[in-house]
């Protein structure tokens, strides 16, 4: 592909491993405009990129959806760098494995793991009447 660095590999090598997720499809199109955007636009949109993957990893440990924020900031990250594209690729298809996984849970598992959320609950609920604990911040 012309307009491509050389460090990068071109969309037909990547689809020789496997078949493309329609997101990763999306952003082949979109690099090629990227790359022919201005320098400080690009140098810019990294910074952005590396800013949302650093507060996505810091949601790890902190409260926040981390597992929303961190494929963003490496989709963002992916027009530039191909190291981005290839996490995000993993990730993507971890993602269709765990969905795989849940689709294909039977009717038992998912009674048994309803009764183990609502006795965890039901828990959480006992425990903060008998040691007094405010639900709410008063």
């Amino acid at each position: 592909m012309e307009g491509l660095p050389d460090r990068y590999p071109g969309p037909e090598m990547a689809s020789q491993e496997r078949p493309r997720s329609d997101l990763s499809e999306r952003l082949h199109k979109r690099r090629e405009d990227f790359l022919q955007r201005g320098r400080l636009y690009r140098i810019a949109f990294v910074t952005a990129g590396f800013t949302v993957l650093v507060a996505g990893l810091a949601m790890l440990l902190l409260p926040g959806p981390a597992l929303v924020v961190i494929p963003i900031g490496l989709a963002m990250l992916s027009l530039q760098f191909a190291w981005a594209e290839s996490l995000l690729e993993k990730a993507l298809d971890k993602a269709d494995v765990a969905k795989e996984k849940a689709r294909e849970t039977s009717p038992l598992q998912k009674v048994l793991s309803g009764i183990a959320i609502a006795l965890g609950v039901g828990a959480f609920i006992a425990l903060a009447i008998l040691y007094d604990i405010p639900l709410l911040p008063v």
